[in-house]
C-alpha cells in the first residue's frame, strides 16, 4: 500500500503555471534579442541558431534525465534544481562576453526549463488522474501565456529603448515566485508509483511500438511548434520593415491565441477524439506556415499567425495527454522522454533554419528570403497528417479512442 502524502494541490497547481511562465519567457525574450546578439557580439544566423538551440539541448537533457529520477528524487528535488538552473542561466546570459559563454548560459538555461516540465507534467497527472488531458491543457496555457507576457515586455522596453539585458533580466521576476511557491511544499508520489507498478514495467513501457511512434511524432510535432516560433519574432520584423517591432507583436498574438485556445480546451478534448484533434492541428499548422511564408503586409502577417496558432495550440499538452492516458504505466518517465524528444528536434531544427534563412537572404535578399525560410518547414505537419490519420482509423477499428486506468495498490 502506497503511504498517502497530503499536499495543497492547489497551490502546487498554480506554482506550476508560474513556472511555466517562467520558462515561456525564456523562449520570447530570448527570440526578441537575437538580433542584438548578432549585432552586438558579430554572430552569424547560423552561430545564433546554435544559441538558441542550447536552451533545447539542456531541455532535452535534463527532462530525460529528470523524467527517470522524478521518483527517486522527488518533484520538490527537481524544482529546486530548475529555480538554481533558471537563476544562474539568466544572470550568465547578461554578463557573457561572447559566443561561448552566450551558449552555456542558454544551456543551464534550458537544464532548468526541462527539469520544470520533468516534475510538473507528472505532477499535474498524479493531482488530477479523472481529467489529465483537460488539466495538462489548463497548466500548458501559461506556456504561449508566458510568451505573451514576454512578448510584450520585450516590446514595450525595445519601445522605451532599454538595453537588451534588462529584458533578460525581467525572467528573474517569475522565477523569485515560483521558488517561492514551491518552497516548503509537500509534493504526492506519481500516480505510477501509487498503483504499484515496478520500476521495471515502466521501462518496458518505453520500448512498446505506438509509443515509439508518438515519440517521433513528438519531434516533429515540438519542430513544427517551437522551430518557427523562435524565429518568428526575427523573420516577421525582416519581412514587415516598415512596421516596427512587427515580429515580436506576431508572436505574441500567436502565443495569446494559443493560451485562449488550450484554456477552453476542456469542451474540444471531450467533444472529440484527441488523435482526431491532432489531424486538425496539422492541417491548421501547414496551412499557416505556407501562409507566413508569403505575407507581405501586416494585415496578412496577423491573419496567417492566427490560421498557425490554432494549428500549433493543441501539439504539446495533447501529445502528453495521450500519452499519460495511454500509458500511463510508464509514469514520470515517459512523460520526459516525450519531453526530451520534443525538445532535442527543435535543438536541431533551429540551426537549421538559421542555415537556410542565410542561404536564402544570400540568394533571394532579407525580405523575401526571411519570409521563405519558414516554408520549410512546412513539410512536417504534412507528415504528422498522415501519421495521426492512420492512428485515428487504427483506434476507430478497435472501438475507438480509450484512456487506460490504473488501480492503486
Amino acid at each position: 500500500m502506497s503511504e498517502t502524502i497530503n499536499y495543497h494541490r492547489t497551490r502546487l497547481f498554480v506554482a506550476s503555471c508560474i513556472a511555466l511562465i517562467a520558462t515561456a519567457m525564456t523562449f520570447a525574450i530570448r527570440g526578441d534579442i537575437i538580433g542584438d546578439l548578432g549585432q552586438n557580439f558579430s554572430l552569424t544566423k547560423e552561430q545564433l541558431g546554435y544559441i538558441a538551440g542550447a536552451a533545447f539541448w539542456g531541455f532535452t537533457i535534463s527532462i530525460f534525465i529528470g523524467g527517470q529520477l522524478c521518483d527517486a528524487l522527488g518533484m520538490g528535488r527537481l524544482l529546486i534544481l530548475a529555480f538554481l538552473c533558471h537563476t544562474s542561466g539568466i544572470l550568465l546570459t547578461i554578463f557573457a562576453p561572447g559566443f561561448w559563454l552566450l551558449w552555456t548560459a542558454t544551456l543551464i538555461i534550458g537544464l532548468g526549463n526541462g527539469l520544470i516540465e520533468a516534475a510538473v507534467n507528472p505532477l499535474i497527472a498524479t493531482a488530477y488522474p479523472d481529467d489529465k488531458t483537460n488539466k495538462l491543457n489548463a497548466l500548458h496555457v501559461w506556456f504561449p501565456g508566458g510568451i505573451v507576457i514576454g512578448g510584450l515586455i520585450a516590446f514595450l522596453l525595445s519601445r522605451s529603448h532599454l538595453d537588451w539585458k534588462i529584458k533578460m533580466a525581467t525572467i528573474l521576476v517569475p522565477t523569485l515566485v515560483y521558488g517561492i511557491l514551491f518552497l516548503g511544499q509537500k509534493f504526492p508520489v506519481t500516480e505510477r508509483v501509487q498503483a504499484g507498478v515496478s520500476t521495471g514495467d515502466m521501462f518496458k513501457e518505453a520500448l512498446r511500438p505506438m509509443f515509439i511512434l508518438l515519440v517521433f511524432c513528438m519531434l516533429l510535432t515540438a519542430s513544427t511548434e517551437l522551430g518557427p516560433n523562435q524565429w518568428i519574432p526575427n523573420i516577421m520584423t525582416k519581412t514587415l520593415p516598415d512596421a516596427a517591432n512587427a515580429g515580436i507583436l506576431v508572436l505574441v498574438w500567436i502565443n495569446g491565441l494559443m493560451a485562449v485556445g488550450r484554456w477552453f480546451a476542456g469542451p474540444i478534448v471531450h467533444r472529440m477524439s484527441p488523435i482526431g484533434l491532432l489531424i486538425g492541428s496539422g492541417l491548421f499548422a501547414a496551412a499557416g506556415l505556407f501562409l507566413l511564408s508569403n505575407v507581405q503586409t501586416s494585415f496578412a502577417a496577423f491573419a496567417a499567425a492566427t490560421v498557425f496558432a490554432i494549428g500549433i495550440c493543441y501539439f504539446w499538452p495533447t501529445m502528453l495527454g495521450v500519452t499519460s492516458e495511454r500509458f500511463p504505466k510508464g509514469g514520470a518517465l515517459l512523460l520526459g522522454l516525450m519531453g526530451a524528444a520534443g525538445n532535442l528536434s527543435v535543438a536541431l531544427i533551429l540551426p537549421v533554419m538559421g542555415k537556410i534563412y542565410d542561404q536564402n537572404v544570400a540568394e533571394m535578399g532579407e525580405q523575401l528570403g526571411a519570409a521563405q525560410t519558414l516554408r520549410s518547414v512546412t513539410v512536417l505537419p504534412i507528415l504528422l497528417i498522415f501519421i495521426f490519420s492512420a492512428i485515428f482509423l487504427r483506434d476507430r477499428a478497435a472501438g475507438g479512442y480509450k484512456a487506460v486506468k490504473l488501480s492503486q495498490s
